[in-house]
Parts: C-alpha cells; sequence; structure tokens
C-alpha cells in the first residue's frame, strides 16, 4: 500500500513563493518604491503571470479576507541567535530561549502593531484579530476597494494553480515605508483557495488496505519460487510490514538501551481521526510494544474544523495514526503532543506549528506533509516559525516527498521539476526515503534509495509484463523526494560536505553560479513495500461497520516519524533537547552514526527487487490477485534521477541511522 505525504494544495491562502534567499544566514529586505512606500516580498504570486491572465479587465469588486504577519524585531539578531544555539562547538550552543524571552527579544512591539492597525483601518480594512507571538498576524477584511488603497495594487483574475480562475494582485503589494519593516508578508490577496462552511464533526475513517498474501515476515523469509525470475534470480515475497521493533533494531535503537523516556515529540496534521489514541493502545498490544502511558498522548484540537470535504478529511486519518504509532515504536518512553490544523490550507497548518513554539509544547516536530514549492504560501512565515523554534530547542522534522525530484512524470500536481515545500526551507530537517531490509534477528541486512519501478505478471503468468524493471514513468511506483532548491542558497551546515556539482545543479538543468540548499538531510524506510505495520480503526469490506485493523503503509510519512521517534532517543542520550538537529546531523557526517545508502548496496551493479501481490481491489478484498515484480532503488530517470551515491546524494541525504542514537552519548 501506497501512503503518500498529504499535499497542502487544497485552499491555499495565497500563492506567496517566500523567496527568501538565505546566503547561510542572511535575509532579504522589502525593496523600495515610490511614494513613500515599500514592496512586500512575495505578496505578487508567480502564477499571476499576464500569459495566465484570463481577462485584461481589471477586478474591481469583491472581498479580502488577509493576514499581515509581523516581522518582530531584529530578524538578523535571531537569525545568527538560532544558528549560534544549534551548532555544537559554539558557546552558545544549548542555550535556549523560553518563549517569553523570545517575545521580548525579538518579538513585534506594541508601538508596531499600534501602527500597523491604523494604518490598515485608514484605509478602510477592519481589523478581525490580533496575535502578537511568533509568526502573530493582524487579521483584517474589506473590500478590494479599501484592499486595493491599503496595499496599492490592482487586481486581476487569472488560471490560478487550482485550475480555477482566481483574483489576485498584479503587483507586488506595497505598505508605507514607515510600517514596511513591521511587516513579513501578507497572505490572502488571491483567492486560490477553497472555500467552506465550518463543521462540527468529521467524516468516518475510510476503508482499509487490505495485505494480500503471500507476504514474509522479515525481507527474505519467503521466495517467490513460483513467479518469474529477474536479473537471474527468484525473488522474496514484500514484507507483511516491519513492525516497530524490527525497525528499532534495524537503525540501532534497542542496542542503545534509549527509549526516549523525558523527551517530548509534537505530531502536527489536518484534522484528527477520532479512534487514534484507541488505536494506538490496541497497535501496541498487537506488537508487543509498551502501552501508551497515562498522559504520555495529549491532543491539542481546534473548536472546529473546516474545509473537511475539501480537504478529504478522513484521507488525513491514516496519517495521523501511522505518526502517532511511529513515534511511540521508535520511542515508547518519550511523551506525544497532537496539535492538529484547522484544516489542511498553509496557514492553519502553520497555526499548528507556531502554537508550539509559542508555548514550548516539545522539542521535537513531526510533519508528514507538504507540496511543490511553487504551491507554496507560506515561505516566509515558516522561515521565521523555525528559526524561532530554533532560539527555543525544537527541531522540526519534515517528509521529503514521495515523488521524487517533484517532475510532472512523477506527479500530476507539479508544474515543473522542483522541490517540495516546507522540507526545502534551511531551517527544516528533510527525511528522505529508503527501502530497507531487515533480516530474521531484527538485523540490518541492506539499504536503497527508495525508488519503486512496478512491472505486472504478463497474461500468460510466465513472464513479467515488460522487461525488468519496466518503462518509466508508466511502471514507476513512487520514490523519496529530493534535489536542488532555486530559492535558498546553500545553509552553513551543508558547506563542504554536499558537493559543489551537486548543489549547484539546478532542476532545469541549468547551473547556478553559488551553491544552493539540498535535501533531503537524513532518511529511513519508507518504501511501502517494505513499509511499516500500521493498525486503525477502518471501514470493513461489508461497507458498513468499522473495526481495528492492520495494514501495510509507506512513503516518506513514515520515515519522517521515524526520525522523530530516534532523535527523541538520541536527545535522551545526549541529556539535553538537540533543538535545530541539521548542524548535528552533518557534523556526524561519514561516522560511524549513519549507513551510507546507495543505489547498489551490494555492491555489484545488480539490481534488487521483491515481489508484492496485490488484491484487484484492495479496499474489498476482491481477486483474483495480481502479482507484480518490483525493482528498488530507481529514484526517477533522466534529468528526473536522484542517484543514491556514495556520500551526500539528494536521494538519502548523509544516510539513515546506524549508531546515531549512540553518537550523542
Amino acid at each position: 500500500m501506497t501512503h503518500v505525504m498529504h499535499r497542502r494544495r487544497v485552499a491555499v491562502l495565497a500563492a506567496v513563493t517566500g523567496a527568501l534567499a538565505v546566503g547561510g544566514l542572511g535575509a532579504v529586505s522589502n525593496a523600495s518604491a515610490a511614494g513613500g512606500r515599500s514592496a512586500i516580498r512575495g505578496t505578487h504570486p508567480e502564477w499571476a503571470a499576464p500569459s495566465q491572465q484570463v481577462t485584461p479587465q481589471a477586478t474591481t469588486s469583491g472581498t479580502v479576507s488577509a493576514r499581515v504577519y509581523l516581522a518582530g524585531r531584529d530578524q538578523a539578531g535571531l537569525t545568527s541567535f538560532a544558528a549560534a544555539v544549534s551548532t555544537p562547538g559554539n558557546k552558545l550552543y544549548g542555550k535556549y530561549l523560553t518563549p517569553s524571552q523570545m517575545q521580548s527579544r525579538y518579538g513585534p512591539t506594541d508601538a508596531q502593531v499600534t501602527a500597523l492597525k491604523q494604518w490598515l483601518t485608514g484605509a478602510g480594512l477592519t481589523v478581525t484579530a490580533v496575535h502578537k507571538s511568533v509568526a502573530g498576524y493582524i487579521a483584517v477584511t474589506g473590500s478590494l476597494a479599501a484592499a486595493q488603497k491599503a496595499f496599492g495594487v490592482t487586481f486581476g483574475s487569472y488560471q490560478g494553480p487550482d485550475k480555477k480562475t482566481d483574483r489576485a494582485p498584479q503587483q507586488q503589494a506595497t505598505a508605507p515605508s514607515s510600517v514596511a519593516d513591521a511587516i513579513l508578508t501578507v497572505t490572502g490577496l488571491d483567492t486560490a483557495s477553497h472555500n467552506a462552511k465550518p463543521l462540527d464533526t468529521l467524516p468516518p475513517p475510510g476503508p482499509n488496505y487490505w495485505v494480500a498474501p503471500p507476504t514474509s515476515a522479515f525481507y527474505g523469509q519467503r521466495i517467490a519460487d513460483d513467479e518469474p525470475t529477474a536479473y537471474g534470480h527468484h525473488w522474496p515475497w514484500a514484507v507483511t510490514g516491519y513492525t516497530p521493533k524490527q525497525v528499532r533494531g534495524a537503525y540501532g535503537v534497542d542496542s542503545s538501551g534509549m527509549t526516549g523516556k523525558g523527551q517530548t515529540v509534537a505530531i502536527v496534521d489536518a484534522f484528527a481521526s477520532p479512534t487514534m489514541a484507541s488505536d494506538a493502545q490496541r497497535y501496541a498490544n498487537v506488537t508487543g510494544d509498551p502501552k501508551v502511558a497515562k498522559g504520555q498522548y495529549k491532543q491539542y484540537l481546534p473548536s472546529t474544523f473546516d474545509l473537511t470535504d475539501a480537504c478529504d478529511a478522513a484521507g488525513w486519518y491514516g496519517e495521523e495514526t501511522l505518526d502517532v504509532e511511529s513515534v511511540h515504536g521508535m520511542a515508547p518512553g518519550a511523551n506525544v503532543r497532537y496539535v492538529a490544523g484547522q484544516d489542511c490550507t498553509d496557514s492553519s497548518l502553520d497555526d499548528a506549528l507556531s502554537y508550539i513554539v509559542n508555548h514550548k509544547l516539545a522539542s521535537i516536530v513531526s510533519n508528514s506533509w507538504g507540496e511543490p514549492f511553487d504551491d507554496a504560501s507560506d515561505g516566509d512565515v515558516l522561515t521565521l516559525i523555525f528559526k524561532s523554534g530554533a532560539a527555543e530547542g525544537i527541531g522540526f522534522f519534515f517528509s521529503s516527498g514521495d515523488s521524487g525530484y517533484e517532475s510532472p512524470a512523477e506527479d500530476p500536481f507539479s508544474d515543473q521539476r522542483q522541490v517540495d515545500s516546507p522540507v526545502s526551507n534551511p531551517w527544516a530537517t528533510g527525511v528522505g526515503g529508503t527501502s530497507v531490509a531487515i533480516g530474521s534477528s531484527n538485523n540490518y541486512e541492506w539499504e536503497t534509495s527508495w525508488g519503486t519501478m512496478n512491472d505486472p505478471l504478463a497474461s500468460n503468468g510466465k513472464s513479467w509484463q515488460d522487461p525488468p524493471p519496466g518503462p518509466y514513468p508508466a511502471d514507476y511506483d513512487g520514490s523519496g523526494g529530493g534535489g536542488v532548491s532555486t530559492t535558498y542558497s546553500q545553509p552553513w551546515y551543508q558547506r563542504g560536505i554536499v558537493p559543489f556539482k551537486l548543489a549547484t545543479h539546478l532542476p532545469d538543468g541549468s547551473t547556478s553560479s553559488t551553491a544552493m540548499r539540498v535535501v533531503p538531510d537524513i532518511s529511513a524506510y519508507a518504501d511501502p513495500g517494505t513499509g511499516f505495520l500500521v493498525g486503525q480503526t477502518t471501514l470493513q469490506p461489508d461497507g458498513k461497520t468499522y473495526k481495528f485493523s492492520l495494514s501495510r503503509i509507506g512513503g516518506t510519512s513514515v520515515a519522517c516519524p521515524t526520525m522523530a521517534g530516534i532523535q527523541a532517543d538520541a536527545q535522551q542520550a545526549a541529556g539535553h533537547a538537540l533543538g535545530f538537529a541539521n548542524p548535528a546531523i552533518y557534523q556526524r557526517y561519514g561516522t560511524s552514526a549513519y549507513h551510507d545508502v546507495t543505489d547498489y548496496p551490494q555492491g555489484n551493479g545488480v539490481r534488487l527487487a521483491e515481489v508484492r501481490d496485490n488484491y484487484s481491489d484492495p479496499y474489498t478484498k476482491a481477486l483474483p490477485l495480481l502479482a507484480n515484480l518490483r525493482t528498488l532503488g530507481i529514484n526517477g530517470e533522466g534529468a528526473d534521477a536522484l542517484p543514491a551515491v556514495q556520500g551526500y546524494d539528494d536521494a538519502t541525504g548523509v544516510g539513515s541511522p546506524r549508531n546515531y542514537v549512540q553518537s550523542y552519548h
């Protein structure tokens, strides 16, 4: 079963690209504009280009609901401080701030908020909310005429990223120079969003994805002798789904003796499965892991949920259950805090992230969601949240994506070859995906980059439909995300480790004059063929009843919470919060902390594969069974390829955990 990380492409409040050029640590200031006004970066969406304009006439009627995000004070100072406290060896390393100290040192002042409110109301907008905190904002509503007056823009109609006609500013928004320094960005000036009335209740969970037999309990247990050969071999049946104990053994967690005791991991997703807590308890019983103790798990939910249909709320339930069970499985002694976004929009998920920072709920945050970078609306907001979190000793982990380089060949929702957001932000830790073979003693056998080609059995049953591995992209079946950012320059922790040739090779094939941010940073198992055994209350094949059921789940949605749980173990070993993880991760590059993951882990140039049966309809267990040859370690081809080579690469980063936890002891 391939569960991919959820996308926030539904209901994006504003297509702000967040084009922050990070030259190691610096930020770009707002540009000056005519008439004593300054441009507000990122407020003219890239998709609102003349070629996409639906009509030449300007849009003059309508209403606006926008957020003016507060920049706070001394952003350069915050950047330097966040880097210092995150870098081992720096005299400030580990000397984190409390939320109140963050607010008093770097937050917006009362005078700034007052001045912004006076400007906005003076233009005819109505202030509906003020949040003076990390990633705080002033929410406003009003007529289009008032928005034009306030932000100095005209509006037009364009073919938007949602493939609908959307309104957007025709220019970059501006603000009076006297208040511009207090503004981080503005969202909501365009209408590239899906609006629905809030619902008080959530829909029930969807049907279960049933894993078809035969399967193996560990890699290589059962060989598919009755199926055709490939690459000169008969290959094993896919695993039923690895349990946490198997993964803890393979990645050296059990041998470290750490359980994450005393640490707290937060999980952010949209919505909340109504059976998440009880499912985690039943899952622990099934797998033989410790139960979730009283007070160990807590939820932080909004009063209502929005856009449940547009965001496919029930489609998030498996993600949420997976995240909780993975984190608890890797760190059974750690506390878990689930923080729900009100819906799947950028702004709602950002609210959940900022809530963790403003209340310091956890020191590790797992996020198994994202979107192609040019779909995102919140780059600058995320940077502020992540830097503020780093200053407080909080690290944010993100899945790298399930469609390789996010080319249109691999992801129909992506309009170009590009990296994902938020994972490519230099202040986030990007977790890539692998395929891993775990033996009968929970031992690590080999690991390769997650990138699967799925070749069906031919109708005669005597060969595979195409010569293995099959044609690309027709037989492509998902891979770990990665690649080179075209927006963020290379952060300080990647210098000297990420090859310069790789960091300057842009996704369109051109060469950058400066090194850029490359993702992922680290990786863990993600291939759904060597995936995670998950337990969830789901709709049964009769279409009427709900019952706790097991399934196999995959994607970097597995890798991210796995790594977040292992980070909790590492923090226990270190005896202190590790905060923003990347500087320490890269300092351990080339040591026994990692497995160096490559495309040919056995060193003989021979592809690795497995055989997997699927039900004709996996949601109803419909027969006949359909056999497939799954060739591993092919993360895209041609210009889309993300090869896993010796050393750092943009498929698996520095590698996967080996003695990672022990290295912090």
